[in-house]
């Protein structure tokens, strides 16, 4: 079926997508010659520990190598390796666009955007809500805007497919002249959700458009209510901090602790900011890894690893029967992103959690990681799909991009 986002043509042969984090950025490649965008890249790849004491780039199909990177511009050399292997890649085509995963676009932009200075400013000024990805996909804009200024670039936010969230669901409970000032819950993984909103219906038909709940179990993580496969709410709010326990942050907190860290224990604001994004989740209550599996191996033998492990599927379960609660019911529950799509003992616990709903999973296919892992008689259909939200970004770019060019050409 051709949307939107598929009948545009391009300027140019492929789109660059960049997802990039503190300390890793994947890249992709997409044909955005061919209509329908394949979902599948042409390449793609990732480089990591950037900043650490051992960085390494892979592509695909190739095992990740040695990569040395300027240490006092780690990131600007990440960059530069990744263009290096783009330009060896294009063969003679052209690259139409560079598409971006940017975390938060704020109360502004609601939809993908071609990013110039102005643009870029804006962006600026919501690093302090997502301190993890934002400054690091803006750096990336920034340094190809300095040097290839005529290339368009589009910003892909994830906090835009949550715009369709009723005015309840955004709203926080502080005085109104917050909400006028843009303080407000946003939602995240919006491209990840995005793809789902698309992929299931695909495979499971009218139950995906029903009373949905999609869990995205990564690093970072959080639930999302789909009704008519949008979004009506999110765990995450104001900042990728809120809703579930993740890898290395909090989740939903109260804020009265906050207050007795920084009043009482005389924490500075930037001491709390890394306490709650890099040594809480997984790792702060274990003391031993944000890896659920490393985790799992442990709980046997150490208490922290049981209890962290514990509070992570509580929170899941927790906040999963409140979002049923939204939806009056539940038709199927979906889990995605790295945790979701391949810790079967996770997935195992939380349909556990949940079994007060009608949910039962089949033990071989879980464990199988199967798309559809439900048992024979479940009431709530449960599967598990795999996300790319590096194909939702190009796709979202190819669009942009065909409708600028369609415009400038008067048609």
């Amino acid at each position: 079926m051709t949307s939107q986002f598929d009948r545009y043509a391009t300027q140019g042969d492929l789109v660059l997508v960049l997802n990039c984090g503190s300390s890793s950025i994947k890249f992709a490649l997409f044909d955005a010659g061919r209509s329908p965008l394949p979902r599948t890249p042409v390449w793609n790849g990732k480089v990591q520990d950037i900043g650490g004491p051992a960085p390494t780039i892979g592509e695909t199909g190739v095992a990740p190598e040695p990569v040395a990177l300027d240490a006092a511009r780690p990131y600007h050399a990440a960059l530069d390796r990744i263009r290096e292997r783009v330009r060896a890649r294009l063969g003679g085509r052209r690259l139409a666009a560079v598409a971006h995963r940017v975390v938060h676009g704020g109360a502004k932009y609601a939809a993908p955007v071609r990013v110039d200075a102005a643009v870029l400013a804006d962006l600026q000024g919501y690093i302090p809500l997502a301190p993890l990805h934002q400054p690091f996909a803006l750096e990336a804009i920034e340094e190809l805007l300095r040097t290839r200024p005529g290339l368009p670039q589009v910003a892909c936010f994830d906090t835009a497919f949550h715009r369709t969230l009723p005015e309840v669901e955004q709203m926080l409970a502080l005085p109104w002249s917050a909400w006028e000032r843009g303080l407000r819950r946003y939602g995240f993984h919006g491209l990840s959700y995005d793809y789902l909103s698309v992929a299931l219906p695909e495979r499971h038909g009218d139950a995906a458009r029903g009373r949905t709940l999609a869990a995205h179990l990564g690093s970072g993580a959080s639930l999302c209510a789909l009704q008519g496969l949008q979004s009506v709410a999110t765990t995450m709010g104001f900042s990728a901090l809120d809703g579930l326990m993740m890898g290395t942050r909090c989740g939903a907190l109260d804020p009265g602790a906050v207050i007795y860290l920084m009043e009482i224990e005389k924490l500075t604001l930037e001491q709390v900011g890394h306490l709650l994004y890099h040594e809480s989740g997984l790792l702060g209550v274990s003391g031993i890894s944000a890896d659920p599996r490393v985790l799992l191996a442990r709980e046997a033998d150490n208490e922290r690893a049981r209890a962290a492990l514990a509070l992570y599927v509580r929170r899941i379960v927790r906040e999963a029967g409140a979002l049923a609660a939204v939806l009056g019911g539940l038709d199927l529950l979906a889990f995605t992103a790295g945790i979701g799509e391949h810790n079967a003992a996770v997935r195992a616990r939380v349909c556990e959690g949940l079994a007060f709903l009608g949910v039962a999973i089949d033990a071989e296919a879980n464990a199988a990681d199967a798309f559809d892992i439900g048992a024979k008689g479940s009431r709530v259909r449960v599967v598990v799909e795999p996300t790319n939200e590096e194909w939702v970004a190009a796709r979202q770019a190819v669009a942009l991009v065909g409708t600028l060019a369609t415009q400038r050409a008067g048609l």
